[in-house]
Formats: C-alpha cells, sequence, structure tokens
C-alpha cells in the first residue's frame, strides 16, 4: 500500500515573522512562501491585501503571527480572518508566543482575566473547508487555558523543551549540569519534563515592602546551572535568581542579610551583586 503524498502547505506571514518564516519555508520543498501587503492608510487603520488569493483556493494555509504588542493584534487578526474564508483545504495558526497567558485568573473581583478575551477573539476564526482551525502555541503559561477556546478552534500546545534538553546533553560536563528553577511555578509547569536533571528549586519571601530569594530545595554546588523559567518580561527575576546561586550561596557566611527588589531599575543591593558576581568570575 503507497504511503500517502505529503501535503504542500502554504505559509503567510506576518511582518515581524519574515524572517522565521523565511527559515520555516527553507526546511521543506513543501512548504510555500507566501505574502500580504501590509499597508495603512492615513488615518492609520490597516490596508490589507492578500497576494495570490485565486491561487491558494484547495490548498493547506498556515499563518506565522507575532501578538508583540496589542497596535498589531487588529491587523494579523483581520489577515487570519480572512484566510480561511478563501475555501482553503485547512487553516492552521501558528501563534509562538500567547501574549496573555499570564493574565490567566481573577484573583479577586474587578480582575480582567485579559487569556480569555484574547481566546474568544481566536475562536472567532472561521472554519475551513477542511474543519475547525488548529493553533499552534510554544509553551503556554497554563495548561488549563486549552479551555478557554471554543469548539470551532483547536489548541495544540507545543514546548521548546525538547530542545533544551538536547542541547543540554551536547554541552561538556553535561553530568554536572543543574536545572534551576527562580519560583514555584516554573517548577510545577516543568519539572517533570526535566526530571532526569538535579533540580534547585528558589523563592521569594516577602519582609515589608520588600521580596527576598531563598533556597527552597536542592544544592548546586560545583555544578552547571541552567536556570529555566515559565515566562520572562524584563528579566529582572531571572538576574536576582542568577546573582543568588553564583554569589550568595558560596558566600553565605560572609553575609547576615541579603535583600532583592522586583523592578526594572536595578536596586543598591543587585548592583552590589552584580560587582561581586564579576569577582566571583575573575578569580
Amino acid at each position: 500500500m503507497e504511503k500517502p503524498k505529503k501535503k504542500q502547505v502554504l505559509l503567510f506571514h506576518c511582518v515581524e515573522a519574515e524572517e522565521l518564516a523565511l527559515k520555516v519555508a527553507a526546511q521543506s520543498d513543501l512548504i510555500q512562501l507566501q505574502s500580504i501587503n501590509w499597508r495603512s492608510f492615513d488615518d492609520g487603520f490597516p490596508n490589507l491585501f492578500i497576494n495570490n488569493a485565486q491561487d491558494i483556493r484547495g490548498h493547506h494555509v498556515a499563518f506565522l503571527a507575532s501578538f508583540s504588542s496589542p497596535a498589531v493584534i487588529f491587523e494579523q487578526l483581520s489577515v487570519i480572518y480572512a484566510l480561511p474564508r478563501l475555501f482553503t483545504a485547512s487553516f492552521t495558526l501558528v501563534l509562538p508566543f500567547f501574549p496573555t497567558g499570564s493574565f490567566e485568573r481573577m484573583e479577586e473581583e474587578g480582575d480582567v482575566a485579559t487569556a480569555f478575551t484574547l481566546a474568544r477573539m481566536l475562536s472567532s476564526v472561521p472554519i475551513s473547508r477542511g474543519g475547525p482551525t488548529s493553533l499552534v502555541v510554544y509553551d503556554i503559561h497554563a495548561l488549563q487555558e486549552r479551555f478557554y477556546f471554543g469548539d470551532t478552534l483547536l489548541p495544540l500546545f507545543e514546548t521548546g523543551i525538547p530542545l533544551l534538553k538536547q542541547r543540554l546533553h551536547q554541552l561538556p560536563e553535561s553530568d554536572k549540569i543543574v536545572v534551576a528553577f527562580p519560583d514555584d511555578g516554573a517548577w510545577k509547569r516543568f519539572h517533570k519534563l526535566l526530571d532526569h536533571f538535579p533540580m534547585v528549586v528558589c523563592t521569594k519571601v516577602r519582609e515589608g515592602d520588600k521580596r527576598i530569594v531563598r533556597l527552597k530545595e536542592g544544592d548546586c554546588a560545583g555544578c552547571h546551572v541552567v536556570i529555566v523559567d515559565d515566562l520572562v518580561q524584563s528579566g529582572g527575576t531571572l538576574i536576582e535568581c542568577q546573582v543568588f546561586l553564583l554569589v550568595f550561596l558560596p558566600l553565605i557566611n560572609e553575609f547576615e542579610h541579603i535583600n532583592f527588589y522586583s523592578s526594572d531599575r536595578m536596586s543598591a543591593e543587585v548592583n552590589l551583586c552584580k560587582l561581586r558576581l564579576a569577582n566571583f568570575h575573575s578569580k
């Protein structure tokens, strides 16, 4: 029995994802890169045109999106809503990062769970000739967000952890690698995928208006540490965790108390930590 022929995919993309789309298309002859004219009227609203729209009938179509800011979501949604209506055999939406994923629940009355709002907007994508739209998202903040989407859209949650594991095993002294999680949230999200590595879990405790990094469990003495977090914005949490693990654990007997602050601007304590970190590396 002959194997079915592999399907050809027409790949559209937003402006920001052009470089990534070129790399994806270069991986297979079955992926054909397509183009869209991303223009704007004088008032700033989008003036869009899908090139060769007649030629995509009956083809499998994918769109590589990037919701990097609220300003670009409307124009991309306009194209996303239009593509399945061009009589496509199937439609796949690839959204590598789900931007509102960290606000997926209400903690008090009045909170607006914007993750649910964006999920409803994406659930309005029309059904193509082949059925519901497939949505591919990488490392979404919370797996339960799968249930925020309607029945006309099928979410597929992927992860980049296998690529990370592959790279870690290729490093020298891979047997001395320890995975560190800066907080419990990151540990809960990824520890099962990295359970064959020794682990260190940090935590932040409040003392007044300050947040102090503490070691919750694990030991990384004499090891190479890789910090894994579920969401990075300013990177402040990663820096605090790095400084704590590299400087204050080896030198803990020299300090009675160290404070860290979660802010975009470095506090004096964090600057001191960075100085000691540089001295630590120079030894």
